[in-house]
């Protein structure tokens, strides 16, 4: 680790549509900016207050920011949940200036969250959000309770895997293996989703198991085809970061693609903005 990265820590804030969407992106890569000594910030934008078979509205909510906190306490970052209802999300004025607010508070440095073409409505308002927050940032005279910015951040999407209009982009891949544990470690915090609503979902509600040490290997076996997309997507970038040989042993990664909007990175910027 340089001097600077003792010195000059970043500060990244991780903005996703629901409880558990920060980890599942995200969660490996935060996992080692922690580490270094970084500064973590996760925010769902919706409190989850839909995504059940039986439960939902304040009980379902005020149990997901239960759940997203624990999941903050084995990783060490700071959790936000606001209060925009699930499955409701619009990229409205309210919420863009929520956005921008919080990006001014953090300082953000790096910004990560959903590209706005995707499966889920909330994701897509998400993205929507964040890019119209991108500019505003350094605006005074927009929410000018805050202060404004004076550099607009680094903006990168999360993964999906949508092709249309156009598929994602692997500008930077982050190999995860050594910090796979935590990640998982995180979403098992998630039981609401991961052993509850997403298997009733799939129809597999049935296959859960009963012990929590059990439940913590199905989670493992049953997201690992899905997680490895990721990986998969990365292979040639991580070929250029690591080296064929260090990349083809890779596992576990995320990658994320540069937005636009926000500040464009020079060639020497990468390594500081990933210096994994």
């Amino acid at each position: 680790m340089s001097s600077q990265q003792k010195h000059d820590p970043l500060r990244i804030i991780v903005f996703g549509a629901h409880p558990d969407d920060c980890e599942i992106f995200a969660g490996g890569t935060a996992a080692k900016y922690v580490a270094r000594g970084d500064e973590v910030l996760f925010v769902s934008i919706t409190n989850g207050d839909a995504g059940h078979q039986s439960d939902g509205g304040k009980t379902l909510a005020l149990r997901r920011a239960a759940e997203a906190q624990r999941a903050a306490s084995v990783l060490g970052v700071q959790y936000r949940v606001l209060d925009f209802h699930d499955g409701q999300l619009q990229p409205t004025l309210e919420a863009r200036y929520q956005v921008i607010r919080l990006l001014r508070q953090w300082s953000a440095d790096v910004v990560l969250c959903h590209r706005p073409n995707d499966y889920h409505p909330d994701h897509r308002a998400v993205g929507i959000l964040v890019q119209d927050a991108a500019y505003m940032v350094v605006v005074p005279n927009v929410c000018p309770d805050v202060p404004a910015l004076r550099k607009n951040p680094y903006f990168f999407y999360v993964w999906d895997s949508y092709r249309k209009p156009y598929p994602f982009q692997v500008d930077a891949a982050v190999n995860i293996d050594d910090v796979m544990k935590k990640k998982l470690d995180m979403m098992h915090c998630h039981e609401s989703q991961f052993y509850e609503w997403l298997p009733f979902v799939e129809n597999v509600l049935g296959q859960i198991p009963a012990s929590e040490s059990e439940r913590r290997k199905w989670l493992e076996g049953s997201w690992g085809e899905w997680l490895r997309s990721m990986t998969d997507c990365a292979r040639g970038r991580l070929a250029e970061r690591y080296g064929d040989e260090k990349a083809a042993a890779i596992r576990w990664a995320e990658p994320f693609e540069l937005c636009e909007y926000g500040s464009r990175p020079a060639a020497q910027d990468w390594e500081r903005l990933f210096p994994f």
